[in-house]
C-alpha cells in the first residue's frame, strides 16, 4: 500500500476521486431533499430518482469515447460543467426563480457528466498500478469513495437542517472546482496519444463508423460471458434499490427529518465503506461462494431494519446490510480489470454498467407512484427480498456458483470474446 501512496498519479486520481464524491454525495443528497421539500411528495422524488438514474443506463454510449479520447481532459472538463450546473441551483434561489422543475432539470444533465468520470477513473486505473496492486488500488478507492461518501452524506443531511439545501449547492460547487485543480495535473503512463494527421484527414462518416464499430466491440466482448448472466440479477436488485432511493426522503421523514435521512444514506455508505476494507482478504476465495454469502446476509439485514420502527436499529442494520455489497463491488472491479485488455476497459466497464442500471430509473419512477398509493413500507420490503433472490439465483446458476477467486479470473474462465464459453457443466 505504501507504494501506492509514492505513485504521485495514483494519488492525484485518488484525491480527485474523494473529491468528486465528496460533490456528488452531497450534491445527491440535497437534489433529492430541495425536490421532497418543494413539492413534499414521493411521486415528485421518484421522478427525480428516474431523471438521476436514466443516464446511466446510456453510459455504453460513452465508453468507446473513453477508450478514445485523453482521459485527463475528460475529467477536467466534466468536473468543470458540474461546477457551473451545481451554481446554478443556489442562483436561482437568489433571484427568486427557484422552483422543482430548475431542479428536475438540471438533474439529469449532472448525471449525464458523471457517466464519463467513474468508467474513466476504472479505465486509467490499470494504467497507473500493477496488475498486482489492483485488488489493493481498487480498496483504497472504494474505500475512499464510501468514506467520503459517508461523511458527506450525513454531513449533508446536517447541513441541510442548519443551512438549507440550497446553500449546500453552493458548498458544493467548490468541491468540483478543487477536483478540477487535482486533474489538470494529472499524468497518465502508457495513454496513447491521439494520431492527429489520421484525425485531421478522417472524415466525419469514417469517425462515426469507428464509434459503433468500438462499441459494438463492448456488447462482443461480454456476449456469452459470465458478465451477461450476472448483468440479469443485477438489473433486479439495481431496480429494487433505485425504488429504495426514491422513497428515501418520505421514509427518513418519518423517522426525524432530514438529518435522519442523512444518516440511513450515511448507513448504506458506511457498511459498504466497511466493505471495501475487507474485500482483500477473501480476494483468494472463490467469488460465487463470497457473492451468494453476501447477497444472503444483505438480505437479512436489510428486513430487520426496515421493520423496526426505532432510528438507531434502522441504522444499525442499514449498516450491516451494506457491508456485503461493498466487498462484492471491489472484487467484481477487481476481476474485470485483472481479466480485460486494458484497451477495452472503457467499453467494457460502461457496457456492463448500462445494462446493470437498465431499470433504475424506471424502478425510481415506479417506486414513488407505487409509495403514493401503496405506503412508503411497502417499497422499501422491496430491496431485501430481492437480494434473497439474488442470492437463489447465484445458488442454482453453475457459472454464477462456480466463479473464481478475482486472483485466478483470466478471459478463458469469464467467457469473455478471447476464451471460450465457461461450460454449464
Amino acid at each position: 500500500m505504501s507504494s501506492l501512496y509514492r505513485n504521485s498519479g495514483f494519488m492525484r486520481l485518488f484525491l480527485g476521486r474523494i473529491v468528486t464524491n465528496a460533490g456528488d454525495s452531497a450534491y445527491g443528497i440535497a437534489a433529492m431533499w430541495l425536490v421532497f421539500e418543494l413539492t413534499g411528495s414521493s411521486f415528485y422524488t421518484g421522478l427525480a430518482g428516474f431523471l438521476s438514474f436514466g443516464p446511466q443506463a446510456l453510459q455504453f454510449l460513452v465508453g468507446p469515447l473513453i477508450d478514445r479520447w485523453p482521459v485527463r481532459n475528460l475529467l477536467v472538463g466534466t468536473q468543470f460543467a458540474q461546477m457551473v450546473g451545481v451554481s446554478l441551483i443556489p442562483l436561482a434561489a437568489f433571484t427568486g426563480h427557484l422552483s422543482v422543475w430548475v431542479v428536475l432539470v438540471l438533474m439529469p444533465v449532472l448525471a449525464f457528466l458523471n457517466q464519463f468520470v467513474y468508467p474513466a477513473q476504472h479505465a486509467v486505473l490499470p494504467k497507473l498500478v500493477t496488475d498486482d496492486q489492483l485488488v489493493e488500488a481498487n480498496s483504497l478507492f472504494s474505500f475512499g469513495y464510501q468514506g467520503t461518501d459517508l461523511v458527506f452524506t450525513a454531513l449533508s443531511g446536517a447541513l441541510i437542517a442548519v443551512v438549507g439545501a440550497t446553500n449546500l449547492f453552493a458548498l458544493d460547487a467548490v468541491t468540483f472546482a478543487v477536483a478540477v485543480l487535482l486533474f489538470v495535473g494529472l499524468r497518465i503512463p502508457r495513454e496513447e496519444p491521439s494520431n492527429d494527421s489520421e484525425s485531421d484527414d478522417e472524415s466525419s462518416s469514417s469517425a462515426f463508423a469507428d464509434y459503433r464499430a468500438e462499441l459494438r466491440e463492448g456488447f462482443d466482448y461480454i456476449r456469452g460471458s459470465v458478465f451477461s448472466t450476472m448483468v440479469v440479477g443485477s438489473v433486479v436488485v439495481n431496480a429494487a434499490y433505485a425504488m429504495l432511493i426514491a422513497v428515501l426522503p418520505a421514509f427518513a421523514d418519518s423517522l426525524g427529518g432530514p438529518a435522519a435521512y442523512g444518516l440511513v444514506a450515511a448507513a448504506m455508505g458506511g457498511g459498504s465503506l466497511v466493505g471495501t476494507i475487507v474485500a482483500s482478504r477473501v480476494e483468494h476465495h472463490p467469488y460465487g461462494r463470497v457473492a451468494i454469502a453476501s447477497y444472503v446476509l444483505s438480505a437479512a439485514c436489510l428486513g430487520i431494519a426496515f421493520t423496526v420502527s426505532w432510528l438507531p436499529a434502522t441504522i444499525a442494520f442499514v449498516f450491516a446490510a451494506f457491508v456485503p455489497s461493498g466487498l462484492t463491488s471491489v472484487l467484481f472491479r477487481s476481476m474485470v480489470q485483472s481479466a480485460i485488455d486494458d484497451s477495452l476497459l472503457g467499453r467494457v466497464f460502461s457496457v456492463i454498467s448500462s445494462l446493470s442500471t437498465l431499470m433504475m430509473p424506471v424502478g425510481a419512477l415506479f417506486g414513488g407512484y407505487i409509495a403514493t398509493y401503496a405506503g412508503v413500507e411497502t417499497v422499501v420490503a422491496v430491496l431485501p427480498v430481492c437480494w434473497g433472490l439474488l442470492a437463489v439465483y447465484f445458488g442454482l446458476h453453475p457459472k454464477l456458483r462456480r466463479l473464481p477467486a478475482v486472483t485466478s479470473a483470466d478471459e478463458l474462465s469469464l467467457g469473455v470474446r478471447r476464451g471460450t464459453p465457461v461450460s454449464d457443466g
